[in-house]
């Protein structure tokens, strides 16, 4: 049953994610929205068609989640999830490094309903994302606070989403050894893939030398010079 605040049905929604910058903005979200009830799940084995049922959520919200969803779930209640591509262009894994790696740095975050086929539901709103700087920590806090205010926005005004417009563009999930900064990088080029893959959970930019694996994160470009944290492993070639 839903609880009841001042003889008023209280309304619940979830927040799915295991990221931190997204489970700071659900404690300052339920701190300030009293008019719902707020509930986060940050495991997929709290993630049960069971257990959703218990809650009987109006909305869950994927701000970030790793795990496959039960087409149960998405199948019963409006579950929204959010992606930092103008869908339909870039559906697919690792949008962040496929933008960067592109050259593209003006995008959006897209937040759509949740299907069967991996970023192909109905687009409940988009917001303008600038990622030309920054490491990826960096830009997905900034995203987070973009999805937060798209949760605000959804749940207060009950917005309805609408179909996918225009011919979709898919993104390949890049794999860790695809971190290995290109041979023929400029400068510009090698910063770009250090602070696109300077994130919570991401494998470093790397290089080779020899029997030498080089990792690079936090870098600074200042004009034409590029500064950076190093770490050395014997995680070559040849090992």
């Amino acid at each position: 049953m839903r609880k009841k605040n001042m003889g008023k049905i209280v309304k619940k929604n979830i927040v799915a994610t295991i990221k931190s910058w997204n489970i700071k903005n659900f404690e300052a979200l339920k701190a300030e929205d009293t008019d719902h009830e707020w509930i986060l799940i940050d495991h997929k084995k709290n993630l049960t068609p069971g257990a959703i049922k218990e809650i009987s959520p109006d909305y869950i919200f994927f701000p970030h989640w790793s795990w496959r969803v039960p087409s149960r779930i998405y199948d019963t209640y409006k579950c929204v999830v959010f992606h930092m591509t103008d869908l339909p262009f870039g559906r697919g894994g690792s949008p962040l490094q496929n933008l960067i790696s592109r050259g593209i740095y003006q995008t959006k975050v897209s937040a759509i309903q949740m299907v069967e086929t991996f970023d192909a539901g109905d687009i409940y709103m988009k917001q303008e994302l600038d990622i030309s700087c920054g490491s990826a920590d960096e830009i997905l806090s900034r995203v987070s606070d973009i999805s937060f205010n798209m949760i605000r926005e959804i749940v207060t005004h009950h917005l309805q989403p609408t179909p996918q417009s225009g011919e979709p563009d898919y993104f390949k999930r890049r794999t860790p050894e695809e971190s290995e900064i290109p041979v023929d990088a400029d400068i510009s080029k090698t910063n770009d893939w250090i602070r696109m893959l300077d994130g919570e959970g991401y494998p470093k930019a790397f290089i080779r030398h020899g029997n030498l694996r080089i990792e690079f994160e936090e870098a600074e470009l200042n004009a034409n010079e590029l500064t950076a944290k190093v770490r050395i492993t014997g995680g070559g070639k040849n090992e």
